[in-house]
């Protein structure tokens, strides 16, 4: 399961833990080793370098962000990488990466939100690791996905899975690429967003589902942000955007019963308290001005993906039927419809947290 080499790598010796597969994520495989006497453990991954080209920009990324608030906020619990015996924060073994990270006790990491509170909590950790870095000199910082959150080129896959799809596919899908062709001013917007010099670049996590956060196991506050790999330079829109995109709804992106989709305005205004009480005397007057736009920006691009997959013949997510993608799009552009039904009261929520 796990080759000697990778644990005497990092100082580990096999009789004093039990090893076994741990958390519910898909793209890299991780283990928790847990000490058979008493001491904290560890969690140990293999990066997928399907998913990250490079994953010595991951280390770098992470090294940076955390001298820097080691540096300049001693205090915050931020996740750094537990160093091999020879000082590297990565050991690669016939062509796999592995990296060490510490176990946090008493603490549990949740799929999806179940009330308002922990809404509230995760948003909370992802505004304040973001206030944290906020002056951070972001010159030495790699992309670890290049263009994850491009919209401008998300359109333009979109388009290009158009014109190349198979007539079959493209009828099946003709209702829903006419509905995402109609909200195109999204992708409009963001254009015209990247040329704004008040849109800043700031250090994101890019994956802000709930399941990246520990939240405490007895009293459900936050305790730290996880799951480091695509930190880099973004835009707000990203981080705040897809938690408005994964938490606000009762049900995910599998869900096929579209009328059960929703926008919970408690929960929107759960995530925007917390995230904004970390971040809001920080932002520019642009950042606030698309507060509300994040989560169209998001969904939307989500549901492109989706659709794009679909005409491409679903090479990139993992399909379980026939017409899974073709479903997903069109739950993303529910959600999306949702929103903007309640685009006033949201906005109004936004005011308040301001």
């Amino acid at each position: 399961m796990i080759s000697p080499q990778v644990l005497q790598a990092f100082g580990i010796r096999q009789d004093d833990f039990s090893i076994e597969r741990f958390g519910s994520g898909h793209i890299n495989n991780t283990f928790r080793l847990k000490r058979k006497k008493r001491g904290t453990g560890f969690i140990l991954q293999r990066i997928n370098t399907h998913v990250f080209k490079d994953p010595e920009a991951i280390a770098r990324n992470q090294r940076l962000a955390a001298d820097y608030l080691k540096k300049k906020q001693p205090d915050y619990f931020f996740l750094a990488a537990v160093s091999t015996v020879d000082g590297k924060d990565l050991f690669e073994w016939n062509g796999e990466y592995w990296r060490m990270l510490p176990f946090v006790t008493h603490s549990v990491a949740l799929n999806e939100a179940d009330n308002p509170k922990q809404a509230y909590e995760a948003a909370r950790q992802f505004g304040k690791l973001a206030a944290l870095l906020s002056d951070i000199d972001l010159h030495g910082f790699t992309a670890t996905i290049p263009n994850f959150h491009n919209l401008t080129l998300r359109y333009s896959q979109f388009q290009e899975a158009i014109r190349k799809a198979d007539d079959d596919r493209k009828e099946q899908a003709d209702e829903l690429i006419n509905a995402f062709l109609n909200q195109s001013d999204i992708a409009v917007s963001f254009e015209a967003l990247k040329t704004d010099s008040d849109f800043r670049d700031r250090l994101m996590h890019h994956d802000t589902k709930i399941n990246n956060v520990l939240l405490d196991d007895r009293t459900f506050e936050g305790v730290c942000v996880i799951d480091l790999d695509t930190m880099m330079p973004g835009k707000i829109i990203s981080d705040l955007g897809d938690m408005v995109r994964t938490y606000v709804s009762p049900v995910s992106e599998e869900e096929q019963d579209f009328s059960s989709i929703e926008v919970r305005e408690e929960y929107y205004e759960a995530l925007m308290k917390g995230y904004l009480s970390e971040l809001g005397n920080d932002l520019t007057a642009t950042e606030k001005e698309v507060l509300f736009y994040a989560g169209q920006f998001m969904i939307y691009m989500q549901g492109l993906r989706f659709l794009s997959d679909y005409l491409n013949g679903d090479v990139y997510y993992p399909v379980k039927y026939p017409g899974h993608n073709l479903n997903r799009a069109q739950n993303q552009l529910t959600l999306l419809q949702r929103l903007n039904e309640k685009e006033k009261v949201l906005r109004s929520i936004i005011r308040d947290c301001l």
